[in-house]
């Protein structure tokens, strides 16, 4: 019989102090916006508080903040992440779920190197990869997961609206495999830009779910332009209609 002790879950809430803020030297080699960036990292209260909780990245917090308003994970689920490295997301994911090696119950996919994650099947392999969703079921053991998740952005160029459109797309794509995979009553979690969501996959979503917002968490960084679309309720793949069989005399 499952152990029906729920875990401890993880809090966002309460910034950390350094009680320091860190002056970075400009140094020979280095660019002055990678100087910025270093001297953001270094003062970033997230991520000196991922530091200490032993997250993967500030970005833990984000799913964090997420799931503390809209009650997404739950001891038992099945997790898949796309997008998964460093693993921040796959931590929180395994923690509240309870997955363990011997039963796992979140796998992550992403085509960059990650760290193994305890409780956490990963797979480096590039999500847009035609088999991949395959890939991902098989890692899941055939059973189909009650949340997705997607961390998902292009890279980006610095101009907004090509990255605007780069970004939306790889969230149409994992909102389509969601709406393929996901067990009624499941939720899927994607990044977008600002801006919202795209008006068709803004309609996907409400057709297929009961709910959706949009949310900015606190750990978000103001100045980013990322915020997430949540949808709620999956209400299920509905029935291919079957076709008319011939008609003999």
């Amino acid at each position: 019989m499952a152990d029906k002790k729920t875990p401890d879950k993880p809090k966002g809430k309460g910034r950390a102090d350094t009680g320091l803020k860190v002056r970075v030297k400009t140094a020979r080699g280095r660019t002055a916006s990678s100087t910025r960036w270093l001297q953001r990292q270094l003062n970033d209260p997230y991520v000196v508080k991922a530091r200490k909780e032993g997250w993967r990245s500030r970005a833990a917090f984000k799913l964090i903040e997420i799931d503390e308003k809209h009650k997404l994970l739950k001891r038992g689920q099945r997790v898949v992440d796309l997008g998964a490295a460093p693993g921040g997301w796959c931590q929180v994911a395994a923690r509240i779920t309870g997955s363990t090696p011997t039963n796992p119950l979140v796998v992550g996919i992403d085509f960059l190197e990650m760290d193994a994650v305890t409780g956490v099947t990963f797979l480096q392999k590039d999500f847009l990869d035609e088999d991949a969703p395959a890939a991902l079921m098989a890692a899941l053991g055939g059973h189909n997961p009650d949340v997705v998740l997607s961390d998902m952005a292009s890279p980006t160029t610095g101009h907004h609206k090509t990255d605007y459109l780069r970004t939306a797309y790889l969230c149409e794509v994992a909102a389509a495999f969601a709406v393929d995979v996901l067990n009624p009553g499941g939720s899927f979690v994607a990044k977008v830009f600002r801006g919202g969501t795209e008006n068709d996959l803004l309609a996907l979503l409400k057709q297929n779910f009961a709910q959706v917002f949009h949310i900015k968490p606190p750990s978000s960084r103001q100045e980013s332009v990322e915020m997430y679309v949540v949808a709620k309720g999956f209400k299920g793949r509905r029935a291919a209609p079957e076709a008319d069989g011939d008609e003999t005399g």
